[in-house]
């Protein structure tokens, strides 16, 4: 790999790593795509890894599986980024922290709730207030 982009597509893993705003190339953001209908379309056979700036400087690169030298990101053959990786990136991520939301539930001390013990699940406004609302969108700029 001899570029590193701040969104990277590995096609035989299924994952777009995203490497900026929210997210840094320390600490990415991943999402995995499990549509095989997507990553089965024929322009994606021999293709390894996108590395993708779209900074008006650099050559956005693709890696192939086999031993051809590294290419450029091709709109005309690939599509466009945003529609086919940046998107589906932001459903998934939407998907991923709003499980993380309904998932991150907590049991509070309450001395009346002597059927348990003196504790009890956390009510819905407890919740809000601890995590804030249950995130409904997300979009990459």
């Amino acid at each position: 790999m001899s570029k590193h982009g701040l969104w990277t597509v590995i096609v035989p893993d299924k994952n777009i790593i995203k490497k900026s705003e929210d997210f840094t190339p320390e600490n990415p953001g991943v999402a995995k795509i499990e549509d095989d209908a997507f990553w089965s379309q024929s322009k994606f056979n021999n293709i390894s890894v996108i590395q993708f700036t779209d900074d008006n400087v650099d050559n956005d690169q693709v890696e192939y599986t086999d031993t051809s030298p590294n290419g450029s990101y091709d709109e005309s053959v690939l599509g466009n980024f945003r529609t086919e990786f940046i998107n589906r990136f932001d459903t998934q991520h939407l998907i991923d922290i709003q499980n993380l939301w309904d998932n991150d539930n907590q049991t509070v001390e309450d001395p009346a709730a002597t059927e348990t013990d003196g504790f009890r699940e956390e009510t819905p406004e407890e919740k809000i207030a601890r995590l804030g609302p249950r995130p409904t969108s997300y979009t990459s700029a």
